[in-house]
């Protein structure tokens, strides 16, 4: 059959994702090679202190991206799409998003993104005795009740990004494991929310007019059947009246199972590093954490396995700020350049620099980042007067400062938590340049890092294979899916550091703790 006929025949499966900064949907044959993609840009937006995106940008953001697939189908191919296999969505996991009886969103959306919620948090983890960072929803449902806002008592159903869009393409208020782990802790023996901290939490809430068992959504795990497409959510993914009701979905997923999925890593043992806008690292792990550690997440794969998890708010985006103003530079000396070369060139010459960076140091911190204590973030760069400033050092410098929270937090799962990773692969766009993300990576972390060729398909794809999976749930486990049906054949692109790239690593960071107090300073005297 070929790819026309396929996708007329409405065998092809659809993945689509809500990134940071994009919505990618990715098309996929029954072997889970792409066929076609379509994407859509957008930006949060910074709104009476929170990171939001509304619900008009959310709706129009799915339905051009899935006409920009359309139109890619139809280009590629000749085809039209009536009909799909499955369709999986998945999103930043975390956030806020809560609604009364008459299904109506009672505040903006609050995103994974926001700091405002350090107290509750804080308390949470205390009554609980285990981590419930800041960006997780039951940490903004819990400030929202601390902070006596009236909205509280009005709420039947929260969730997810996700979550909610699935629930209003199918009617299902259900959620992947994976994502509802970041909701609220899993207990990984039973696959559900951990029913001695659902008591722990009814007790605090205990003036509220609901149960917080009653609000949750139901949790779900791969392979799970999650409703069908409802004629009024095909309407709302598809403008044109095309696409056909009654199409299969699978339970929705955080962007943090999508991430495992797409790097075959959901065994125990194994691990990947997510760097974009944000940047995280879960390792799948074969025994709890001995401790308690606000630098560390314990989340699950889509299956529900536990997983440690170091999360940071802050990744490449003090990267691209410098981009522009090279671009901005070549622009004003007359050389039109291309984002992608410059990108692909600054990445280069990066390997170039010293390890030890040569007296450079910098935070690329837009944001709050909760790792090392800040509720807000402003990216600086500073030097030694006779610091070697090259444009070699400096690009190594920004690298660097990428990965460096993240350092932070692995740390202490390698050397106090004595967790072990076998395989460590990486996708995002911090891996597209070949070799250099990897190299720095691997001197971050001290040991070999993997891309793969799917690597780059990304979250979306990743959701795809997992709405592939509804079908061959009931006969192989999740792992033994990927490896036998989907990664089978396939060989990815291995970067070990050197030793005196992981002792300069290993030095930057020393600088890194040091100059913790410039951050706060900056912090404290120019206001955002």
């Amino acid at each position: 059959m070929g790819t026309k006929e396929l996708i007329e025949s409405g065998k092809a499966v659809l993945g689509i994702e809500f990134g940071s900064t994009r919505i990618k949907a990715v098309l996929v044959d029954e072997s889970g090679a792409p066929l076609a993609q379509g994407g859509h840009a957008w930006e949060n937006r910074y709104e009476n202190g929170v990171w939001t995106y509304s619900l008009d940008m959310i709706w129009d953001g799915l339905a051009d991206a899935y006409s920009d697939l359309v139109n890619n189908v139809k280009n590629e191919y000749g085809a039209e799409i009536k009909k799909l296999g499955a369709i999986g969505f998945s999103a930043m996991m975390h956030g806020y998003m809560a609604f009364d009886k008459g299904d109506n969103l009672l505040v903006p959306f609050r995103t994974w993104r926001n700091t405002i919620t350090e107290e509750a948090a804080s308390k949470l983890t205390k009554e609980f005795g285990f981590n419930i960072p800041q960006r997780w929803s039951i940490s903004h449902l819990y400030q929202a009740m601390l902070n006596k806002e009236d909205h509280v008592g009005s709420i039947t159903f929260f969730t997810t990004l996700a979550g909610f869009i699935h629930w209003q393409l199918t009617g299902e208020k259900v959620l992947g494991i994976g994502d509802a782990s970041g909701m609220f802790p899993i207990d990984s023996k039973t696959g559900n929310y951990n029913e001695e901290y659902l008591d722990k939490f009814d007790a605090l809430a205990k003036d509220m007019p609901w149960k917080i068992r009653d609000i949750l959504p139901k949790v779900l795990k791969a392979g799970e059947k999650a409703g069908t497409l409802t004629a009024e959510g095909a309407a709302k993914l598809d403008k044109s009246g095309v696409l056909e009701a009654g199409i299969p979905l699978c339970p929705p997923e955080g962007d943090a199972g999508t991430g495992m999925v797409a790097t075959n890593s959901v065994a125990v043992r194994t691990g990947n590093v997510s760097a974009g806008t944000s940047i995280f690292a879960m390792i799948v792990m074969e025994h709890a954490l001995k401790g308690v550690h606000e630098e560390i997440d314990v989340v699950t794969t889509p299956v529900g396995d536990d997983v440690a998890m170091v999360h940071c708010n802050n990744c490449t985006s003090d990267i691209n700020a410098w981009v522009n103003i090279f671009k901005e530079y070549s622009e004003l000396m007359g050389q039109e350049v291309s984002m992608d070369a410059l990108y692909t060139n600054l990445f280069k010459v990066a390997l170039k620099g010293a390890p030890d960076l040569g007296g450079l140091a910098g935070f690329n911190y837009f944001s709050g980042e909760p790792v090392t204590g800040f509720d807000e973030g402003r990216p600086i760069f500073v030097r030694n007067v006779n610091a070697d400033f090259s444009l070699a050092n400096f690009m190594r410098l920004h690298l660097y400062s990428a990965v460096s929270t993240l350092k932070y937090g692995m740390d202490i799962l390698f050397n106090e938590e004595d967790i072990k990773v076998d395989k460590l692969y990486g996708h995002g766009g911090y891996f597209k340049t070949e070799e250099v993300g990897q190299r720095i990576m691997s001197a971050a972390t001290g040991g070999p890092v993997t891309v793969m060729k799917t690597a780059g398909e990304g979250g979306a794809w990743g959701m795809a294979v997992l709405a592939l999976y509804l079908e061959k749930a009931g006969s192989m486990s999740l792992s033994d899916f990927l490896n036998k049906e989907i990664f089978a054949g396939q060989e990815g692109t291995t970067v070990t550091a050197t030793n005196d790239e992981i002792k300069g690593f290993n030095d930057f960071m020393k600088v890194f703790k040091n100059t913790l107090p410039i951050e706060k300073a900056a912090i404290d005297s120019m206001k955002a």
